[in-house]
């Protein structure tokens, strides 16, 4: 069984991609999941690198299959004449590019932006790479943790005096491949106007720097060097994760108000008055003396019990959940965020959907199939012959 490839806003638009990995692909799923044709290109024999990455289900890799949904595949050896030429024909049809190799590679093989643009007017670049491609640091390798490392991440997650901290997601990653989305997604509407592509230049370290929020804003405007606070806000107050008689809940009562239903839920009233918890700055003066007398009330009833009570205040709060239990709330299930792709040795292989819900398209339940290596070879040569 074989699914359709997405309909949506990209529609009738061609994407050849020529990354792997994470960062790439990842962009380039999402321009799938938004109706875009994808041709990934990959090296022969090897193919994408992730596809060696486990988890493995029945000899395929589960990390590449979740990335590489309703793309196409052909190998082709970009220092091979033959296959250039190849690779000439799909990319005179193509509406897009995107690379994330080490800058400097592409135009080694004659595939640089400046060679590229004067064959190809209207074609978007992009280029997603560790360090971008400006700077001293351009022509260096890097992978998700090294930015997470650099771009000051990981010194603001854990807690006080921890070891250094991975955030448990490959956000360094992830986050250039957003930003590398909507800036193909900004230049597609640049080129209605002016009939013309543009290079994009997207640069993982940058987009940690971007990130960064409250601890920027904090070291520029105060020289303040913030540091790991485990599950606590630096601004805003009460807002981490408090323990119950069973486990943890999230508590984030962001004003006034609700730090007073907050503590009316809670049965202690007077803390509202209270002038060391009268005012968000003062609440986060003292959060050690407000946390211990929040965490001898909650200590009296499980996180689900408390839960209810809060949300029936329209209080923000929630469980920690596992990622069984992420992937399982009925809250994530109708929001069709937990999709099924089609692998023609695996069969049916579920993964995350796209978070983007549109009015004028169906978020539907499946994806396009996942390609083996170089299997829509015969049909792309017939195609682009």
């Amino acid at each position: 069984m074989t699914y359709l490839i997405m309909d949506g806003p990209l529609k009738n638009l061609l994407v050849v991609d020529l990354t792997r990995v994470l960062v790439g692909p990842y962009c380039t799923m999402i321009l799938s999941d938004l109706g875009a044709r994808v041709i990934k290109i990959e090296a022969p024999e090897i193919g994408d690198d992730s596809r060696k990455f486990g988890p493995f289900v029945k000899d395929y890799s589960a990390y590449f299959m979740s990335l590489n949904r309703g793309k196409e595949s052909i190998a082709l050896n970009l220092k091979n004449e033959d296959d250039k030429k190849i690779f000439d024909k799909i990319l005179a049809k193509a509406d897009i590019l995107v690379e994330n190799f080490k800058p400097g590679t592409l135009e080694k093989w004659g595939y640089g932006w400046k060679d590229v643009s004067k064959k190809y007017p209207k074609l978007i670049y992009a280029s997603a790479s560790g360090f971008g491609q400006t700077g001293p640091l351009k022509e260096l390798p890097a992978y998700d943790m090294v930015v997470q490392g650099m771009g000051g991440l990981m010194s603001v997650t854990g807690h006080p005096n921890s070891e250094p901290t991975r955030v448990g997601t490959s956000i360094g990653d992830i986050t250039a491949g957003l930003f590398t989305a909507i800036g193909i997604n900004a230049a597609l509407y640049d080129r209605q106007k002016t009939g013309k592509g543009m290079f994009i230049d997207v640069s993982m370290l940058d987009c940690q720097i971007a990130i960064l929020e409250n601890a920027i804003a904090r070291y520029l405007s105060k020289n303040e060097i913030p540091k790991p606070m485990g599950s606590r806000h630096p601004s805003i107050a009460p807002f981490e994760a408090f323990k119950t008689k069973d486990s943890y809940i999230i508590i984030a009562a962001g004003n006034d108000k609700l730090y007073e239903k907050l503590c009316e839920v809670l049965g202690i009233p007077e803390m509202v008055s209270d002038k060391r918890f009268n005012t968000n700055s003062l609440r986060c003066e003292n959060m050690n003396e407000l946390k211990s007398i929040f965490e001898e009330k909650l200590s009296s009833k499980n996180t689900s019990e408390w839960v209810n009570e809060m949300e029936k205040l329209r209080i923000p709060c929630g469980p920690i959940f596992n990622i069984k239990e992420a992937v399982e709330n009925p809250q994530v299930e109708a929001r069709n965020m937990i999709v099924k792709a089609y692998h023609k040795v695996v069969g049916d292989f579920r993964l995350a959907g796209n978070p983007i819900k549109m009015s004028s398209y169906e978020d539907k339940s499946t994806r396009g199939d996942i390609p083996d290596l170089d299997e829509h070879r015969e049909q792309i040569l017939k195609e682009f012959s």
